[in-house]
């Protein structure tokens, strides 16, 4: 007999993705938003520029942080958003092993399972017809 699921189980994954959405979303949009205003976060500029991106990519970078928090709000664009997150983190991943910041390869992992994760649990409090 499959397993199913009680009120309280599925409460609880709701809570859990939603916090896990909230975190997601704020993280796109202060990176996105550090990104495009990078000559006020010089932090931003020096991390992608270490990671051998130029300055005029900076803002695209950002742009794109921003579209995928933006995407990841929506209950129809959240897996789109999800992929394109954990795309951006492979990316960042492969600039830093390519410019040597094994470091930052590595403190990226938790980030990579975040979106995965987030697919995995689906968007807090939306029925999904079984």
């Amino acid at each position: 007999m499959p397993h199913l699921l009680l009120k309280n189980d599925t409460m609880i994954k709701n809570i859990i993705s939603l916090a896990l959405l909230l975190v997601a979303v704020f993280l796109a949009f202060k990176h996105g938003w550090e990104s495009l205003n990078y000559k006020k976060h010089p932090g931003s500029l020096k991390m992608l520029n270490d990671l051998g991106l130029s300055e005029s990519m900076v803002p695209v970078f950002g742009a794109i942080t921003l579209l995928i928090g933006l995407l990841l709000l929506i209950p129809k664009t959240f897996f789109l958003g999800n992929v394109l997150n954990a795309i951006s983190i492979i990316i960042i991943m492969a600039l830093a092993i390519k410019s040597g910041n094994f470091k930052m390869a590595f403190m990226e992992i938790p980030f990579l399972i975040l979106p995965l994760i987030m697919i995995w649990l689906k968007y807090p409090f939306v029925k999904t017809g079984v």
